[in-house]
């Protein structure tokens, strides 16, 4: 079976995705004669249980494949089946059958109608296949709620009920460059010491946004899946700021030798290193706190985190690296 199920399709019958590619055994044939329609038959579907029926059709029985293959030729097929087994009936919709694996832990199920007559077989592909799907859905309606758009809510919405949905948190990202902006025009006299800081503004600035939002995603998604318990965002920010750590000293120590190597000025790849090392550590500390602490108000965290997260990781950035500047720079 390789249909790829969508949300819509859970509450179809899930007899549209049974498949038909499957072997009955007659209950009255011997192991020998059951192994000889097995050689027979033409399926293309990975066999997990033989399902056993009787002279009408009705299923009375499931034979495990290696119950099967080890027992006497001249054993019947009715003496070695288990009589006691679990099946769905075709009126039953693709969630409830779905709840079939996670109930009984079988690899598959034959759907039956209302004389136990096998309609045909769904396994354990159609569970994970659905499992991938929601977790993959999941996945990209958390990176565009982290960038400040609800997928579920503009669906459908109007352009202006969009803009009104939207354009607030744009507002945070035009406020956090005006501020950004006047912040740099503070840092007038250290730029005029060193013109190259500016050339790797646009990089710190970047880094920094990177870092954050990443570190924002990984808090989010721990809020999600796991049960907050007491001390638990310190647990998460020593964790991140660990792993930040690393990212902080790598790329303070990269971009810091570029520099020194493109402009021969010490002082000021020391700057830009220092710089990025700073901003990077404080992104991580944002990226783990906004959320923290928009969870602790009880808001839309996975809306409202991105655009804050990004727009305080920008203010910190500009300040840790022009204020290191001018310590060094400036006489």
């Amino acid at each position: 079976m390789n249909k790829t199920v969508t949300e819509h399709e859970l509450s179809q019958p899930v007899v549209q995705y049974a498949s038909e590619d499957f072997i009955a055994l007659r209950a009255q044939n011997s192991v020998a004669e059951a192994l000889e329609c097995i050689r027979s038959s033409r399926t293309q579907s990975a066999i997990l249980y033989f399902y056993v029926v009787d002279d009408e059709g009705r299923l009375v029985g499931v034979v495990p494949t290696r119950r099967l293959l080890t027992s006497s030729l001249t054993a019947s097929v009715e003496s070695i089946m288990t009589g006691s087994l679990v099946s769905i009936p075709d009126n039953a919709n693709l969630l409830e059958a779905l709840e079939f694996f996670i109930l009984y832990k079988f690899l598959a199920f034959p759907v039956v109608d209302a004389d136990r007559k096998i309609l045909g077989v769904i396994d354990v592909n159609l569970f994970t296949q659905e499992m991938i799907d929601m977790e993959e859905r999941e996945q990209v309606h958390s990176i565009f709620d982290t960038l400040g758009v609800s997928v579920a809510e503009m669906k459908d919405r109007s352009p202006f009920s969009v803009f009104r949905r939207r354009f607030p948190w744009l507002l945070a990202t035009i406020a956090s460059g005006t501020v950004c902006a006047l912040l740099v025009g503070f840092f007038e006299a250290t730029l005029a010491q060193s013109l190259i800081l500016a050339f790797f503004l646009t990089l710190v600035l970047g880094l920094g946004e990177s870092v954050s939002t990443q570190t924002m995603a990984i808090t989010v998604h721990f809020m999600h899946h796991r049960r907050a318990r007491s001390g638990w965002y310190f647990e998460v920010l020593r964790r991140e700021l660990s792993r930040t750590l690393l990212l902080a000293l790598a790329c303070g120590a990269i971009v810091g030798a570029i520099a020194w190597i493109w402009r021969g000025e010490a002082a000021a790849a020391f700057v830009i290193g220092g710089g990025i090392f700073l901003s990077l550590l404080l992104a991580g500390l944002i990226g783990v706190s906004v959320p923290s602490l928009l969870h602790r108000f009880k808001l839309d965290l996975r809306v409202a985190s991105g655009p804050l997260t990004l727009a305080l990781a920008d203010i910190c950035t500009v300040v840790a690296y022009f204020s290191l500047a001018t310590k060094i720079l400036v006489p």
